[in-house]
């Protein structure tokens, strides 16, 4: 396996990073783009075994770090929380559809692949249906316990985040309490319409596998039923005895029957609408 380094500087400077790992031997047909969720980094947990499988399959695989998303220089700890604290919804969703943009053009992979996979984990789940959805790059989707609505706030955390301009959430695994300017919220209730996850699933034509843990605490079971119920086209799949990151934490340290489970699954959609469709006319 190869691995690369890709950046792309936005507009304020701040970096929107990838690893590109890419399988030894001729220039990979197929692509697949890995996007991380709230408090979520490229190299958290389970991401780098799952891009390491997808690329015994034959696939190039580009996980993503959002520009805003708190992780610098060191690639495993959130060192830049003011930034963490600018980003957006819109952001990160417009960074997808840069990174998916960017692999189809050959920015990222020395040839453009014939078809390209997306998936998202939690809120990158969700981001991942709205850059599926504006983007006919798209060729297979799949979304990990991802939210079928943005709006996770209650009306007093709403308004506390407006007279004060700031709120914290904590980060049960390092401790940190992480800032979130009002921006967040703004960008969210300005483009409410643009941002509607479950409007965008209606409209989602790519293969779509939505996996959802039955006991996940952080994104109830509910939302993926949700998903399911706006596209009937999309296969459901419910892991028993599973939590938000399906049994496996960070760091690594080997995979849950949960996870090997899921992972498989993945593996077969990719294979399935990736690899086996061939090359498109």
């Amino acid at each position: 396996m190869i691995l690369r380094r890709w950046s792309r500087a936005r507009p304020d400077g701040a970096l929107l990073r990838a690893d590109v790992r890419i399988p030894e031997g001729p220039p990979p047909g197929t692509a697949v783009v890995l996007a991380h969720g709230f408090k979520g980094f490229k190299d958290w947990g389970f991401f780098p075994p799952l891009a390491d499988a997808l690329v015994d399959d034959g696939h190039a695989v580009v996980s993503v770090n959002f520009s805003l998303n708190g992780v610098g220089d060191d690639p495993e700890a959130f060192t830049e929380l003011e930034a963490f604290a600018r980003n957006t919804l819109s952001r990160e969703v417009e960074e997808l559809e840069i990174v998916l943009e960017a692999v189809r053009e050959g920015d990222v992979l020395a040839l453009p692949p014939h078809r390209i996979g997306l998936l998202g984990h939690s809120r990158g789940g969700g981001g991942a249906v709205l850059a599926a959805d504006r983007s006919p790059d798209v060729s297979a989707l799949v979304t990990w316990a991802a939210v079928a609505d943005f709006d996770r706030w209650g009306e007093e955390t709403k308004e506390e985040w407006r007279q004060a301009g700031r709120i914290h959430v904590l980060n049960g695994r390092t401790g940190q309490q992480m800032p979130l300017d009002v921006t967040l919220l703004e960008d969210f209730e300005a483009n409410r319409d643009a941002l509607d996850v479950t409007a965008a699933a209606a409209r989602i034509e790519a293969p779509w596998l939505i996996v959802h843990g039955m006991d996940d605490p952080a994104v109830k079971v509910d939302d993926a039923r949700a998903l399911a119920r706006a596209n009937p086209k999309a296969r459901l799949q419910l892991v028993e005895d599973a939590g938000h990151t399906f049994e496996v934490g960070h760091p690594f340290t080997g995979p849950s029957p949960q996870f090997t489970e899921v992972l498989e699954r993945t593996r077969d959609h990719f294979r399935r609408y990736l690899l086996e469709a061939g090359e498109p006319r």
